[in-house]
């Protein structure tokens, strides 16, 4: 009983949260923390992403990440891709996207290496509360010189305002952990 109460009561206080639905439309900042486990490299950096809904139903998205990895390494990300997005119920949204992903390593000795690929991801937006979004995904990353990596992500967003939000949030793989704190502006709706 308490149970479906509390179910039931989660449902009733989300549903005002997203009665207009969810936002695929925002400029995103990323502080992101990262740790590289098969060969013990830790680092952070900084990334600018963003999402546009072209429609309803679809989007695009497109993120740039630099880090500084441990030993004087730096990695630059660029992602760009398309998504689509589906209420499945007032306060729950599915997603699939697929993206084109571009890495470059520099090494402190000069050297350089990079790597391109394919990114498969599909996830959940959950209105829990008129402030507050919980979200979980999966990821397959495929690069052409490094293989398949598969990531589950999870997170939680608070809306300060309809157009200011906070998120914290994580990904882990077999290969690499990272863990993110961002700020982001929603535009539209």
């Amino acid at each position: 009983m308490f149970r479906s109460s509390l179910i039931s009561l989660l449902l009733v206080t989300s549903a005002a949260a997203s009665a207009e639905g969810f936002n695929y439309t925002f400029l995103q900042l990323d502080y992101k923390v990262i740790e590289i486990d098969d060969v013990n490299i830790d680092g952070d950096g900084f990334g600018l992403s963003g999402s546009f809904a072209i429609n309803p139903d679809w989007f695009l998205f497109g993120a740039y990440e630099a880090a500084g990895l441990d030993f004087g390494i730096d990695a630059t990300t660029i992602i760009a891709g398309i998504g689509h997005n589906t209420a499945l119920s007032r306060v729950l949204d599915a997603y699939a996207r697929v993206s084109y992903q571009y890495v470059d390593w520099e090494f402190p000795n000069g050297g350089s290496d990079d790597d391109n690929g394919l990114g498969l991801g599909v996830g959940v937006r959950f209105a829990a509360g008129e402030r507050f979004e919980l979200n979980a995904g999966l990821d397959y990353n495929y690069f052409s010189d490094d293989g398949g990596d598969l990531a589950l992500s999870a997170g939680a967003r608070f809306n300060f305002k309809r157009a200011l939000s906070l998120g914290l949030g994580g990904s882990w793989s077999d290969d690499v952990s990272s863990y993110t704190l961002d700020g982001r502006i929603n535009f539209g709706q």
